[in-house]
């Protein structure tokens, strides 16, 4: 069996063993593979895997030996998922793997915002500490999250544990999700968007990226939402209409948006986000823990063992 990496830095720049997939077969390596060399590269390949490449119905045409699509997230709208299907190519994803690593970073944006950590931290190195008359100073408004209440657009394994991780710092918790009421734990409200939008001092968003979740936050949506609330996306960037939510914090309807994602990224050096100073932008690394990356490989060397036995798993 060959297997071919084709975009592996991601997910291992070095700090990780590929040997697991090794065993496995021919195993190839990528670190990175521009679109026009997609094919060339994978024409042999019975295997490949992926992270953000782009595989259209016109790749697969050109590949008539893969027999399997490994995608190294758990997102995978960047396969056209009836072009394999059709053609009896198998994909499977890894799931679960970065669960608690996201709900982390999600936390580490609220924290950031409610708290300015990195804004004092920078005003004391100018010396506003050292100058300052009193024992302590503060120029932000200093929220406690306590009786907060955070909204979740997405009631997944990311957003599950968010959800805990809330009610234990004593947050009120409203979810949008498919899941009956019956079925959440205690603590947790089940309700409409309308709702969750109404009702959110914090809106994090943990849905998967649809047409019909495509920029659900947009100015009409921020519209229902209070004054001074925040914003925090780990999901996908185009969950977000970037221009409405750079308005929003323009305008001082929104205090803040904690982000892991853009639209486009990298980034376009004039992303409208990236000049605001109450965004706070990461560079997609919620997932990048070497803990949660271990955990991909490892997941990702079982979903091809299991696909090898004729029994596959994680199948999409």
């Amino acid at each position: 069996m060959k297997i071919v990496e084709l975009d592996g830095y991601a997910a291992n720049p070095g700090d990780l063993s590929w040997d697991g997939l090794k065993e496995l077969g021919d195993f190839v390596l990528y670190d990175r593979t521009n679109s026009e060399d997609v094919v060339e590269r994978a024409k042999d390949a019975d295997a490949i895997l992926i992270n953000k490449i782009k595989i259209t119905d016109e790749i697969l045409a050109q590949l008539p030996k893969l027999k399997y699509i490994g995608e190294l997230a758990t997102g995978y709208n960047n396969i056209d998922i009836e072009a394999a299907r059709k053609r009896g190519i198998t994909v499977c994803n890894i799931p679960a793997y970065s669960t608690d690593s996201v709900a982390q970073m999600t936390f580490a944006h609220i924290l950031n915002i409610t708290n300015q950590v990195a804004h004092y931290a920078d005003e004391n190195r100018k010396g506003k500490w050292s100058n300052n008359p009193d024992f302590c100073y503060w120029d932000t408004p200093l929220p406690e999250l306590s009786t907060k209440t955070l909204g979740i657009f997405g009631l997944g394994n990311i957003g599950m544990k968010v959800a805990k991780i809330a009610l234990e710092f004593g947050m009120d918790v409203f979810a949008y999700t498919s899941k009956n009421s019956a079925d959440l734990p205690a603590g947790i409200q089940k309700t409409t968007i309308e709702g969750l939008l109404g009702a959110s001092d914090i809106l994090t968003l943990h849905c998967p990226l649809t047409k019909e979740t495509s920029e659900l936050i947009n100015k009409k949506t921020i519209a229902m939402m209070r004054q001074g609330a925040i914003i925090i996306n780990t999901g996908r960037g185009q969950l977000v209409n970037e221009q409405d939510v750079a308005d929003a914090l323009e305008s001082g309807h929104l205090l803040g948006y904690g982000a892991d994602v853009m639209t486009v990224e990298p980034p376009h050096a004039d992303s409208p986000l990236l000049k605001q100073p109450h965004a706070y932008i990461t560079p997609h690394i919620a997932w990048a823990t070497k803990e949660a990356r271990q955990r991909l490989l490892n997941i990702c060397v079982e979903n091809i063992k299991a696909f090898k036995a004729g029994q596959p798993i994680n199948v999409v």
